[in-house]
């Protein structure tokens, strides 16, 4: 396989990545560090090295604890409970299922509202307040996650294109 071939091929896994930074069920980051760690192991790391891979990897490492700490603290301060998290997480995926992205997004709200109401004993106000925080965390997540996976693949398309 050609330098070009493996280029293209690790770029195409990383979009896959970026995708994933968004869909709860792609983990994204991990991917792109995957197509990091592939493209290094076939090209006998020539365009990047051990540093590269570790400040890599440590990115990615932060990113999930961040994206874990991002839903719950987004939840937590708006006062969802483990309902409202378990909720958030079920309506998240069954959204993304039935009606694609934007499922996804109501799916969040919707699910952590849903679960608080029914499942914690809270009023409808509150219950919408903790769906408000789930999606808020949520999106400041994939926010994050999306703009660290674009930065990781520019870095990745530079370090290519110089070597």
């Amino acid at each position: 396989m050609s330098s070009v071939v493996a280029a293209i091929l690790a770029i195409a896994v990383m979009l896959v990545g970026l995708a994933g930074s968004v869909l709860p069920i792609i983990p994204g980051l991990p991917i792109i560090f995957g197509a990091y760690l592939g493209y290094g192991l076939w090209s006998g790391w020539q365009e990047y090295g051990l540093w590269t891979m570790l400040i890599v990897g440590g990115l990615v490492a932060t990113s999930i604890v961040f994206d874990q700490l991002a839903s719950i603290v987004g939840a937590k301060k708006f006062g969802a409970g483990k309902a409202g998290m378990i909720g958030s997480f079920i309506g998240a995926i069954v959204g993304l299922i039935v009606f694609n992205v934007i499922g996804l997004i109501v799916g969040t709200f919707a699910g952590a509202a849903i679960f608080e109401l029914l499942f914690a004993n809270r009023s409808l106000m509150e219950s919408l307040k903790a769906g408000t925080g789930a999606l808020l965390g949520f999106l400041a997540s994939s926010l994050f996650k999306f703009i660290l996976g674009m930065i990781l693949t520019a870095f990745f398309i530079i370090k290519i294109l110089i070597n």
